[in-house]
């Protein structure tokens, strides 16, 4: 039965997918599509391509599974899931809108890294249901990129696939925030001559970006980490946290105190915004000499550049149209691509840390600057590198089940 829209809501419906605007007409009929290898132009090529030729590589696999990863798709496929819980900045808009950004994602694996990716959008927000399909589907792929899936029950999707599966299990919204977060400082401690851990760091936002990029600065070496949420900075005192925030309230405890945003920014040296929202400018011109503003929610930074120019002394964004854009598209095509070369069993977190310093060694002394700490997503060398960095790491610590 058919369901007709009212005038109000007809008219609304063209406006918003109105086809003179170019981002429509960029995206009528998707941005991507399935393209053969190989010729099928006459009955030879049939006959190799597909019957009879085809059983006998389907036995061999069957003789040894491993093979697949040379005599199909798998090796150069990654599958990018999503339940389309937390989409960008929209929010939980469901699967089905979900997918002009998994296909977005999709051919930036294959243009910065030159893996094939395929979107998936998956009808239940179910951790359980999420888990078994996943686990279900994985043959399919040579990895898996979760996309899009909001917290906490994120943490516990990726913990369960990486415990489960022999493939790299990697969400994005997590590591590829931290890793470039992770790049991008450590220039800007190079810039300003300080070392990680003499810098007192605020991060705004305790979802799976905040999370992860705590995680990632405690690896390499930050100490003084104060994490923010809704109600005020995350220590063991309070009684309201879940699971993964007293995770943070143990991991910063040692040097977090309670109370507020602007109390926390008070003689910080890094402002970390994962969360949105706005930071009052009161708040960032107390920050210490030569702050570090790294404000990535998008489109709205947490401190807009002109306001924290004024007060600081390098700052980045999320956005193309600023100087120092941190964006993940610097970290996930080269990740996979390092991890699918070497056929590793995970992303681990000595890989995402070593990911974090190539990007971040790419930009020379000579170029280092306050308006340039990270270099551009269209620098080719960028995905290079990071592949790099992974398949040395994976091979040094026994990850990589291609050794050569």
């Amino acid at each position: 039965m058919s369901t007709q829209l009212d005038p109000i809501e007809s008219d609304l419906l063209m406006t918003l997918t109105d086809h003179d605007d170019p981002v429509f007409a960029l995206h009528r009929g998707g941005k991507m599509e399935v393209a053969s290898t190989v010729p099928v132009a006459n009955a030879d090529d049939l006959s190799l391509a597909y019957t009879p030729g085809v059983a006998r590589v389907c036995e061999a696999i069957a003789a040894d599974k491993e093979i697949a990863h040379q005599y199909t798709w798998v090796g150069n496929t990654v599958a990018v899931i999503t339940d389309g819980t937390a989409v960008l900045g929209l929010g939980d808009i469901g699967p089905a809108a979900a997918m002009p950004v998994m296909e977005g994602k999709a051919i930036l694996f294959k243009q910065f890294g030159g893996v094939d990716a395929i979107p998936i959008a998956l009808d239940t927000t179910d951790t359980d249901e999420i888990v078994e399909t996943i686990v279900r589907l994985a043959p399919t792929f040579g990895g898996i990129n979760l996309e899009d899936i909001s917290s906490p029950r994120c943490f516990e999707i990726e913990r369960r696939l990486i415990e489960r599966l022999e493939i790299p299990v990697f969400h994005d919204d997590q590591h590829g925030t931290a890793v470039v977060v992770l790049a991008g400082l450590y220039n800007a401690l190079r810039l300003t001559e300080r070392e990680p851990d003499e810098v007192k760091v605020v991060i705004s936002g305790a979802g799976a970006a905040g999370v992860a990029i705590t995680k990632i600065l405690r690896s390499a070496g930050v100490r003084k980490i104060s994490v923010v949420d809704r109600t005020g900075v995350i220590t063991p005192e309070r009684e309201d946290l879940n699971e993964v925030k007293q995770w943070l309230a143990d991991e910063t405890g040692g040097w977090a105190r309670p109370g507020s945003v602007s109390d926390a920014l008070a003689g910080a040296d890094v402002f970390v915004g994962v969360s949105g929202g706005t930071i009052p400018e009161e708040a960032v011109a107390a920050m210490a000499p030569d702050a570090i503003i790294f404000a990535l929610a998008n489109p709205n930074p947490e401190v807009h550049p002109e306001v924290a120019n004024r007060h600081a002394r390098i700052v980045a964004t999320g956005r193309s149209d600023f100087p120092n854009q941190l964006n993940n598209v610097l970290v996930f095509p080269g990740i996979f691509r390092g991890a699918l070369d070497v056929r590793a069993t995970m992303i681990s977190e000595s890989m995402k840390l070593a990911a974090a310093r190539a990007i971040a060694d790419l930009v020379s002394d000579d170029e280092l600057s306050e308006t340039h700490i990270i270099p551009s997503p269209f620098d080719p060398r960028v995905s290079q590198a990071v592949a790099r960095a992974v398949t040395d790491t994976a091979r040094r610590d026994g990850l990589a089940r291609r050794p050569y």
